[in-house]
C-alpha cells in the first residue's frame, strides 16, 4: 500500500512544488526533533514545523506511516538528518527530492570531522555542537532560498540562536574537562556519542554500533567489562530511545566480578525529551546529558 501511496503523492508534489504555498507560513516537516528545533529557532514566526519522530523514537528503525507520507507531501520544505540516520526512509526522500525541496542537514559537513566506521558514516552529528551549527547554517540557507523576502528575519534569528549554541559548546567543554582524565570514558547502549567524545575529549564505547540495528556478542560485553574494571569506571548510561536491558545486564555482570558499577542516568541520544519539558529542546537535551555524564563519572549525585 505504501509504495503505491508514494507514487500518488509524488505526482501531487509536482503540482505543489510549482507554486508558492498558499498559507502564510512555510510548512516545514522534519524527521527528528533536533532538526525541528533548528527549523523553529531559525524560522521563527515565518514557519510552521512538524517533526515526525517524537521522544523515545529510534530513527534507525523508524518506518514512515501513511500519515507521515501525507505530511511530507504537504510540506513546502523537508529537512532530514542524512548519513543514513533515517535508513528506512532514504528511498522516500530521494524520490520526493525530484519534485520537492528536500534537504539533508548533515550535507557538506567537513569530511575530516565526519566519523567513519568502515564504509558507514556516523550520523549522530548533533552531539558536536560546532557541527550542529553548520547543520543550522544549511537550514538557514534553505529557508532564505525558498522564502527570500524574510531573509533578514531568518538571518537575525539564526544569529541569536547560534550565539546560544556557541555558549553551550564552551560550557560543555568546561564541564567535561572537570572529569578526571582516566574516568573520561562514556559507555552507553549504542555508539551515539562518538561526535561528543571527539569534540570534548571522552573515550566513547557502545554495546551496539552507530545503528541500533547492529548486533553485539559476548566478546563485546567482555571487552567493556575489562575497560570498566581497568579504569575504575563508576557509571554507565542508558538511553531514552534504546531498551535499557543490555546495559542493565552489563552492570550485573561487572558487579558479579566484584566491581561496583551503577547506571549513571538516562541520556537523550536519538530523540529529545517530551515537549514542554527542560529536555524537550536541543539546548535542554544537551545540558541534561552533560550534567548527567559529569555527575556520574565524577561519582557525584546525578540530576
Amino acid at each position: 500500500m505504501i509504495p503505491h501511496l508514494i507514487k500518488t503523492l509524488l505526482i501531487s508534489c509536482i503540482v505543489t512544488f510549482q507554486s508558492v504555498s498558499a498559507h502564510a507560513n512555510l510548512n516545514i516537516v522534519t524527521t527528528t526533533g533536533m532538526i525541528g528545533d533548528l527549523a523553529e529557532n531559525i524560522g521563527g514566526q515565518q514557519v510552521t514545523v512538524t517533526s515526525l519522530m517524537g521522544t523515545g523514537v529510534d530513527p534507525h528503525l523508524y518506518k514512515a506511516t501513511q500519515g507521515d507520507l501525507r505530511k511530507l507531501m504537504k510540506a513546502d520544505i523537508i529537512f532530514y538528518n542524512g548519513l543514513h540516520l533515517e535508513g528506512k526512509m532514504q528511498d522516500i526522500f530521494e524520490k520526493m527530492a525530484r519534485n520537492k525541496a528536500v534537504y539533508a542537514v548533515a550535507d557538506n559537513l567537513p569530511s575530516n570531522k565526519v566519523i567513519h566506521h568502515g564504509v558507514h558514516m556516523d550520523p549522530h552529528v548533533w552531539f558536536d555542537i560546532q557541527l550542529w551549527l553548520q547543520a543550522g547554517d544549511n537550514v538557514l540557507k534553505a529557508l532564505i532560498k525558498h522564502d527570500p523576502k524574510h531573509q533578514a528575519q531568518y538571518t537575525e534569528n539564526a544569529r541569536r540562536y547560534f550565539q546560544k549554541l556557541t555558549e553551550l559548546d564552551q560550557w560543555t567543554a568546561q564541564q567535561i574537562a572537570s572529569i578526571p582524565v582516566q574516568q573520561r570514558i562514556l559507555i552507553t547502549a549504542h555508539d551515539a556519542f562518538g561526535y561528543f567524545g571527539q569534540a570534548y575529549g571522552l573515550q566513547v564505547k557502545g554495546l551496539q554500533g552507530v545503528s541500533t540495528a547492529a548486533e553485539f556478542g559476548l566478546q563485546d560485553i567482555k571487552q567493556l567489562k575489562d575497560i570498566i574494571v581497568a579504569n575504575k569506571i563508576k557509571a554507565v548510561f542508558v538511553e531514552s530511545s534504546v531498551s535499557p536491558r543490555f546495559i542493565e545486564s552489563l552492570v550485573k555482570g561487572v558487579e558479579a566480578e566484584g566491581h561496583r558499577l551503577k547506571i549513571g542516568g538516562k541520556l537523550f541520544s536519538d530523540a529529545m525529551g517530551l515537549a514542554n519539558t527542560a529536555e524537550g529542546n536541543y539546548i535542554g537535551m544537551v545540558t541534561h546529558n552533560v550534567k548527567t555524564i559529569v555527575g556520574a563519572l565524577k561519582g557525584e549525585s546525578t540530576p
